[in-house]
């Protein structure tokens, strides 16, 4: 595994548990303690397709709503740039995936924009060229009265999201699993299934465990942005008993 460590982050070994960490931020540097497999690969040679498993167990320093950013553990296409900022890349995971507020992204009708989930993001494989000027044109559109909520709703036809709540406490030790096939992602919590899926992304994706400062808003009343969140206390994820394969 690939140690990242930015801001004050520090990923740190004690006995069978391993610490991911930041310290008190500002909304003026990102913080993050990450590992990762796929450190110097391009895209198209992460390591992991259907199918893919993922377990492990894991406790949190908060909740989700005051997490401070954002926290979690899967497989994703690292589709952002180093300071969390900007998109190079069509976003394509299957993860559990904490965010706070600021963060609010409506993927699914009826599932709120943040909190502590199982999900699956599908949106193929856009090349950047258009992705670019596509979501710059979105973001373009929501600022027009009334029109948000339209560019929400016709951005939902073409990606497959698949999302549900945990309703569990995250500062308590939980056992996570998840099965990512050509079909349909399972994911389990404490043996019992918890979302079941259809049609997530075909990879090549990458692991990645990490906490984060960073928050990204696509809400259904149709804002769009990014940024960092100012949190007063240090925050960590502990992971024991990691299986990855």
């Amino acid at each position: 595994m690939h140690t990242l460590e930015f801001s004050g982050g520090t990923v740190e070994q004690v006995g069978a548990v391993t610490r991911f960490a930041i310290p008190p931020t500002t909304v003026r540097a990102y913080a993050d303690a990450q590992w990762d497999d796929y450190h110097g690969l391009r895209r198209g040679q992460f390591p992991h397709r259907p199918s893919a498993r993922l377990r492990l167990r894991a406790r949190f320093s908060h909740e989700a709503e005051a997490l401070g950013g954002t926290a979690g553990f899967g497989f994703w296409n690292d589709p952002f740039t180093p300071s969390g900022g900007g998109v190079v890349a069509a976003p394509n995971a299957v993860w559990f995936f904490a965010a706070s507020p600021p963060n609010d992204m409506a993927l699914c009708e009826g599932v709120p924009g943040r909190g502590w989930k199982a999900a699956a993001l599908h949106t193929g494989r856009w090349p950047t060229a258009i992705l670019l000027p596509a979501a710059g044109l979105g973001i373009l559109l929501t600022r027009v009265p009334g029109l948000g909520r339209i560019v929400i709703r016709s951005a939902r036809k073409f990606i497959k999201a698949g999302e549900q709540l945990l309703p569990l406490a995250m500062t308590e030790w939980h056992e996570y699993a998840l099965e990512w096939g050509a079909s349909e992602a399972v994911f389990w919590v404490d043996g019992g299934v918890a979302l079941c899926a259809p049609a997530p992304p075909a990879g090549p994706l990458g692991f990645v465990a990490w906490v984060d400062n960073q928050f990204a808003v696509a809400s259904e009343a149709g804002r769009f942005g990014f940024g960092l969140v100012a949190h007063a206390e240090p925050r960590w994820m502990e992971v024991s008993d990691l299986s990855v394969g």
